[in-house]
């Protein structure tokens, strides 16, 4: 082999398994937990955050993972992993986060929130008066939710639902029959809240808190009358929560998706949680009954459930162990009464949620009242209950405008919310489909058409994050709202392909899945790389949530090779190895985290001082380039776009305070000012300063 033979970027050894790397970002949320500097509460919340976010793992990726093994087919990455080497290194790795999260909880965080009044009460310290009330509570609130069920060849184990807690009870001593039962279940329904806050007075403090499972633990017997309860251990499942539905054999979308949701609470079981007290042998009938191995069995001290625990940071009144609140920047239409003559002057850019949504909201609203608007259409993914926007489209298809939504129905989670949505807008007249066949449609569009004197006119709204106004408080995202001719003429022809599904032709500016968007960043890329083999300048920058497809990583890998300056920021899974000598040294991936779920796609390339940048709403996954319908729109604005170059990359790459660098081994490695000489730099908060009304 010759010295300088080039080296082969098929490697396995140059790609990390996608799994592993979201387990790496769920660990840099574990850290944030960790941090003494982040406020008290906020700690909590994220603790909660990355307990949800394993519960999303467990549904989707692993149980991914499960039945391809239990199919026989296997799905190798370009790391090379099988699915039974990555569920190994998989379950290694999770078994260690899950008790790095228990052990927050109960050396760090407990004793912290103890510090500052904050407790949860156990039940072997409830003094007489708390026994009395929680008593009498378990009595009215809890006894008449409840359906103790004895096992016995009557009453088979029953079907327990995702997520949801239960218990298991050991028992001794005879039924009202006279058989000896000695297995028993108890569910908690739903309903219930988990953690319920003791009296006023009653406490050590007025935020004094006791968990459902322990009222249930002290009070259990009453559901036995005649028998005794030797013991009584709480579990969870987690189920895979992935939607099967075979499109090419359906009629009707929306009914099967109806028909489906009710089976993701049933899927089969990928996890079991379990309190470390329980014995081995109920572990080991419950391990049987869902046909679980020890490694699916995660033996947790403390709740099930570290999710619930959400609810504290909202019961609890204590400003000082919250993150300061901040106001955004308020909407344009407080300026500007009429947000289409500002459009017309020129194009306006939103940084949420430094810079209120409020302004996309005014933005459709006026649309929604403008008599001289004759035509809306938009794109939803992901929108919230009893979403503004929603009502708004509903007003103007009510007022007799044409208004045409794309409810995407499979949006992950969310899909009966769109599902109630897709109704609400038929019944008001609006035209709703669903999308296309076999492509989730992720792009994030909304295109108003107005009549100015002789003429029609077409605004557009093109958007990195989702139509939702709940997650843009806290997700960072970018939003342009523009009246470019070509640009407006692009998305109209984007909706007619999404509604009459034909041809799309000569795109004069966007860049769409699954058609050309990954040949395209494919071409740029190599552009980069032949301006530096000339000996000019190349840099290209992307940011973004995921980077997974193995071609376009190779072709990063050559890029560097060529000399081409490649500057990440990839908030989550990244699969490409960073700093391999040879491959990949002048690439650089940075994660950067904090307050805010930095959420937005950006994608820059230098062009030899001809410089391109686009916002997108996808990320360099092959589900983004292949089976979904996206957009990447350009921001032809000079100013714009030196304010998306300084807002998206050159503050969070001087980032050193919430900030991760990637090594060529996998591991992330958190940046910090190297003595007290250096100033302490943090990207989301020079953004508030920035762009905030602070």
């Amino acid at each position: 082999m010759q010295e300088n033979a080039a080296p082969d970027l098929n490697n396995p050894d140059y790609y990390l398994n996608r799994e592993l790397s979201l387990l790496a970002f769920n660990r840099r949320v574990l850290e944030l937990a960790q941090d003494p500097r982040v406020p008290l509460l906020e700690r909590l919340r994220f603790l909660c955050i990355s307990s949800a976010n394993m519960d999303e793992f467990f549904e989707v990726r692993v149980a991914s993972l499960k039945q391809q093994l239990q199919l026989d087919v296997a799905s190798i990455g370009a790391d090379g992993l099988t699915p039974t080497a990555a569920l190994k290194q998989v379950t290694s790795t999770a078994h260690a986060l899950v008790d790095c999260q228990y052990k927050l909880l109960n050396e760090e965080l407990i004793p912290a929130l103890r510090k500052e009044q904050i407790y949860f009460v156990r039940r072997t310290h409830w003094n007489e008066e708390q026994l009395t009330w929680l008593s009498d509570y378990f009595d009215r609130e809890l006894m008449p939710l409840l359906s103790p069920l004895g096992l016995d060849p009557a009453h088979p184990f029953p079907n327990v639902i995702n997520k949801s807690l239960n218990f298991i009870i050991s028992l001794q001593g005879t039924d009202a029959f006279g058989r000896e039962i000695d297995t028993a279940i108890v569910q908690a329904p739903r309903t219930l809240p988990r953690i319920i806050r003791l009296p006023e007075g009653m406490g050590t403090s007025n935020d004094s808190f006791v968990f459902l499972s322990s009222i249930l633990h002290a009070f259990i017997d009453r559901l036995f009358p005649g028998m005794e309860v030797s013991g009584c251990y709480q579990f969870r499942l987690t189920r895979n929560s992935n939607m099967y539905v075979d499109e090419e054999e359906i009629d009707d979308l929306l009914q099967a998706m109806q028909g489906e949701l009710p089976h993701r609470n049933y899927g089969a079981v990928v996890r079991l949680e379990v309190a470390d007290q329980c014995p081995q042998d109920n572990i080991n009938y419950l391990m049987e009954q869902f046909h679980l191995s020890e490694q699916d069995v995660y033996n947790v001290t403390g709740p099930v459930n570290l999710n619930r625990l959400m609810a504290i940071a909202d019961l609890v009144d204590r400003p000082n162990l919250r993150f300061t609140p901040f106001r955004p920047a308020p909407s344009l239409a407080e300026r500007h009464t009429n947000l289409f003559d500002l459009i017309q002057q020129r194009d306006v850019l939103v940084h949420h949620p430094y810079q209120s949504f409020q302004t996309v909201l005014d933005f459709i609203a006026q649309a929604a009242s403008d008599p001289a608007v004759l035509a809306m259409k938009m794109t939803l993914y992901r929108t919230g209950k009893q979403s503004e926007l929603v009502k708004h489209l509903l007003r103007a298809a009510r007022a007799g405008k044409e208004v045409t939504v794309v409810v995407e129905l499979r949006a992950r989670f969310d899909e009966e919310a769109n599902i109630g949505l897709a109704n609400q807008l038929q019944n008001a007249g609006a035209h709703v489909v669903y999308g296309v066949v076999g492509y989730k449609t992720h792009a994030k569009l909304c295109l108003v058409v107005r009549r100015e004197g002789e003429q029609l006119r077409r605004y557009v709204h093109l958007g990195t994050g989702n139509y939702h106004p709940g997650t843009a408080k806290i997700y960072t995202d970018f939003g342009l709202l523009t009246c470019h001719p070509d640009i407006t003429e692009d998305v109209h022809k984007v909706f007619h392909m999404l509604t009459g599904l034909g041809r799309m032709r000569d795109l004069k500016h966007l860049l769409e899945s699954p058609f050309n968007l990954h040949q395209t960043v494919m071409d740029k890329i190599q552009r980069e790389t032949e301006h530096a083999l000339s000996g000019k300048p190349a840099l290209i920058r992307a940011r973004m949530n995921a980077l997974i497809e193995p071609q376009v990583i190779a072709a990063l890998y050559q890029a560097s090779q060529a000399g081409v300056r490649v500057e990440m920021v990839v908030r989550g899974v990244c699969c490409l190895r960073p700093g391999i000598p040879g491959v990949s040294d002048n690439i650089q991936v940075r994660s950067v985290m904090g307050r805010f779920l930095e959420h937005p796609r950006v994608f820059y390339f230098s062009n030899d001082g001809q410089e391109e940048l686009y916002c997108s709403s996808a990320d360099w996954m092959p589900r983004n380039f292949f089976r979904r319908v996206e957009v990447a729109f350009p921001i032809l604005d000079a100013k714009l776009r030196q304010r998306i170059i300084h807002e998206a990359f050159e503050l969070h790459l001087q980032d050193n305070t919430q900030a991760w660098e990637l090594q060529a081994d996998g591991l992330y490695l958190r940046q910090q000012p190297e003595d007290e000489q250096e100033t302490p730099i943090s990207a989301q908060s020079s953004l508030l300063k920035l762009l905030g009304n602070n």
